[in-house]
């Protein structure tokens, strides 16, 4: 079983990383920040449509004040979803901000919804975490998704990250009669692989989502990881295999029952082999991530010697007893999945 013993530490964007984000386009200049947004005068809880505390609160600010944060709101999701052009606002109002009180960074998130058609869309404003910083970047460099995010001083913006949760899944769809067994029990071994290789961690059933897809003849499946803030972080090298989380169990068991051992062989050595070949399409990008990730505190020194330890242990080699921070282990991961 998989244990977080404390909270993460919140490590802010460095020199390194920033020169990173401006290189390659991810820092732009914004017109409201994250600090801004706590200006609000009242909260109430947010329920779900069955009543269900869902731990957001839905803000309110004074009306000399609200009409300016979402005219800048809104020109963030229109740098976010459509590089700065402003007439994709034009039929767009926000219906609602909420703001998380339990997570790492307190995120509030933005429902901005079309008066035409009545259509509606996602996105965050968030204290920036170097962590999820580099977690966002090698989600979109190493996995099979795109992420959007931009960065400016202290503030991170997010693209909603589209899917039914992990636990919300488990607890409603395993029994669906359409449900295609072998190919969800397929993709969690992937997803599994995908996090332990990059080092993504904490990833129980409320931190990711599953993107269903029905196709032709059969349905098809993707877990996506929608929390990164714990990107080369923990110590134990459980936390990085989502096969480690009782909140996953459902998804465990399923695969010990239609999958077996062979097969799931063949699916690791499946996810290594798009890793490795996601390695070398994004070289330039991938090692300019990595040498400002060796140069940047990303956990306690504790964390690193216990994972480089552990992870020398699982791969039967030495090299990893040489890695004297969380990006260099995370490269001697990297570079076992491209040989």
């Amino acid at each position: 079983m998989a244990l977080i013993s404390k909270k993460k530490i919140i490590y802010p964007i460095g020199a390194g990383l920033r020169r990173y984000l401006t290189h390659y386009g991810r820092e732009v200049d914004i017109p409201i920040h994250y600090h801004e947004l706590l200006r609000y005068t009242n909260s109430i809880a947010l329920y779900d449509s069955k009543e269900q505390d869902t731990y957001w609160e839905t803000v309110f600010y004074d009306q000399s004040d609200r009409e300016e944060i979402h005219q800048n709101v809104k020109k963030i999701y229109a740098l976010l979803k459509a590089g700065g052009d402003l007439s994709v606002m034009e039929h767009l109002y926000i219906d609602r901000i909420d703001l998380c009180v339990f997570g790492n960074t307190q995120p509030f998130r933005v429902r901005m919804v079309n008066r035409i058609n009545d259509n509606f869309d996602y996105f965050y404003i968030k204290n920036a975490d170097a962590s999820r910083v580099y977690g966002l970047e090698l989600e979109d460099l190493l996995s099979p998704n795109r992420i959007s995010y931009l960065v400016h001083q202290n503030t991170l913006i997010e693209e909603h990250i589209a899917g039914i949760p992990g636990e919300k899944f488990m607890r409603l769809h395993m029994s669906d009669p359409n449900l295609n067994p072998i190919r969800l029990a397929k993709e969690f071994v992937k997803f599994n692989e995908r996090c332990f290789v990059r080092l993504l961690g904490d990833m129980h059933s409320s931190n990711f989502v599953i993107d269903v897809t029905p196709d032709f003849e059969e349905t098809h499946y993707r877990i996506r990881a929608i929390d990164f803030d714990q990107q080369c972080y923990e110590s134990k090298k459980s936390i990085y295999l989502p096969q480690y989380f009782k909140e996953n169990n459902a998804l465990i068991q399923l695969g010990m029952d239609v999958i077996t051992p062979e097969s799931m062989r063949q699916y690791q050595r499946e996810e290594r082999a798009l890793i490795a070949t996601r390695v070398k399409s994004s070289h330039l990008e991938l090692e300019d991530i990595l040498q400002t990730m060796e140069n940047d505190q990303l956990a306690p020194q504790s964390h690193v010697d216990q994972l480089k330890n552990e992870l020398a242990k699982h791969y039967q080699t030495k090299d990893f007893l040489k890695c004297s921070s969380m990006g260099e282990i995370l490269r001697k991961s990297l570079s076992l999945v491209s040989r």
